[in-house]
């Protein structure tokens, strides 16, 4: 069982296990030894988020990758899929974000891609971990100065290039579409990304100071973008998390509209189009009921995964499935990206909308979503939720009264220390009810 690697890389609170200074010079040893086991002098690329300790991370995992005999360049900061893209792009032994998504700033991460531009199995990151704590055994001295590469600046022009090339054609005249960066990744790649596109566009929190990524603002809090849509009575709001691997919309009158939306649209285009392999969408079990019902109607078979987009990914490549995704906003297109890209969906749903002729308020008009409801409990530590009675005797009740009206998904976070209760049923006050005694339940046993 891995102890370093979440759902998504190696987080943590920055300057504090596994993210203190000897840890994070530790793993740049180690994938600089497991790379070289393969690639004799390998060649990794780097590119961080806009929180202030991204900067001696940089600096102290380069010092521990070129100890391990790696070379590294750097993108500076970039985007989560701007990485992954470049990585693959230039033949990379791997590719590293520093960046902690949607975590507050004083949280940190160090994510993995491979040559190829995906995350790294489970296994691989298991091998890893095990060179690392051998590292971190031996390791007595840090460096005494770890300076990070010099930025290429051409990198983010070139994935510009890729985005813009996805969608030939595309066309924002006569609209207006606020973007909101998170004060993160995006705030580097957005503006260039969009200025030559036509129509208006309106750019907010982009100024990050190290501090404000995600804070009021972001994939966080889409409401955020959804007033700013009724301010400026725009067409469209995307907004994007720290990262900026994933993307949520708010449409013309403000409303949120989320990945299970943009997984609808999508599918059906890509159906209409004769793209959709196997008639077939990928999503997560937090996937509202009214998605697949939608999709059946439109002729669409859902398959649900783990939560977690490399685990949707999995999915997606073993039944040959050309669209996936999460109801947060990771949504993956196989043919054209490796991993979710929240600049790429925009583009994608921007062209889908443009195509249509309709605004994307009346696009996701037929979606009903069940009512469902997301408890987030903090907890001290993660133990078997079944393995808890009164936990799991809270479960098997909301499971029995619900049977086949509603769906009940408890798991623990892989990458914040959180236990979150789903709960999607007919009934609001039944859901309500489940969700809070479910939580009551934990916070009990295992809360803070």
């Amino acid at each position: 069982m891995k102890k370093l690697f979440g759902t998504d890389g190696i987080r943590g609170v920055a300057g504090q296990t596994p993210l203190d200074a000897n840890t994070v010079y530790a793993i740049g040893l180690a994938l600089a030894h497991t790379l070289a086991a393969k690639t004799p002098l390998p060649r990794v690329l780097l590119g961080m988020d806009t929180r202030e300790s991204s900067s001696w991370i940089a600096a102290t995992l380069t010092a521990g990758l070129s100890a391990g005999g790696a070379s590294v360049e750097s993108a500076g900061v970039i985007t989560t899929p701007g990485i992954a893209f470049l990585a693959r792009a230039h033949g990379f032994a791997a590719g590293i974000v520093i960046s902690a998504s949607h975590n507050p700033w004083q949280d940190n991460g160090i994510k993995l891609f491979g040559p190829d531009g995906y995350k790294l199995p489970d296994a691989v990151e298991l091998a890893i971990e095990e060179e690392i704590f051998r590292q971190l055994a031996g390791l007595t001295t840090l460096p005494q100065q770890a300076v990070p590469p010099v930025v290429n600046e051409a990198d983010r022009a070139e994935y510009v290039r890729f985005l813009l090339d996805a969608v030939p054609g595309l066309s924002l005249d006569g609209r207006r579409v606020v973007i909101d960066c998170a004060n993160g990744a995006a705030s580097s790649v957005a503006p260039q990304l969009f200025a030559d596109l036509g129509g208006e566009v309106i750019i907010t929190h982009a100024s990050p100071d190290g501090h404000n990524i995600n804070e009021a603002c972001g994939a966080l809090h889409p409401e955020i973008v959804g007033a700013q849509v009724k301010r400026h009575h725009a067409s469209m709001g995307i907004t994007f998390d720290g990262d900026a691997d994933r993307a949520l919309f708010a449409d013309e009158n403000g409303r949120v509209v989320n990945g299970d939306a943009v997984l609808l649209l999508a599918g059906r285009d890509l159906q209409t189009r004769g793209l959709l392999t196997n008639s077939t969408v990928v999503a997560t079990t937090m996937s509202n009921m009214g998605l697949e019902a939608a999709l059946k109607r439109s002729g669409i078979q859902m398959l649900r995964a783990a939560v977690g987009d490399k685990y949707v990914l999995e999915q997606m490549i073993a039944t040959g499935s050309a669209l996936g995704g999460e109801q947060s906003g990771h949504i993956i297109f196989t043919g054209r990206s490796t991993t979710g890209d929240g600049l790429l969906t925009a583009l994608l749903l921007l062209d889908i909308v443009h195509r249509s002729g309709r605004t994307l308020a009346e696009l996701v008009a037929d979606l009903q979503v069940f009512p469902q409801v997301i408890v987030n409990v903090k907890v001290r530590e993660k133990k078997p939720l079944e393995g808890i009675p009164t936990i799991a005797a809270a479960i098997r009740a909301a499971e029995a009264e619900l049977a086949d009206s509603g769906r009940v998904v408890i798991r623990y976070s892989g990458t914040e220390s959180l236990a979150r209760v789903m709960i999607e049923a007919e009934s609001e006050p039944l859901m309500r009810h489940h969700a809070d005694s479910i939580a009551s339940a934990i916070r009990t046993e295992l809360g803070l």
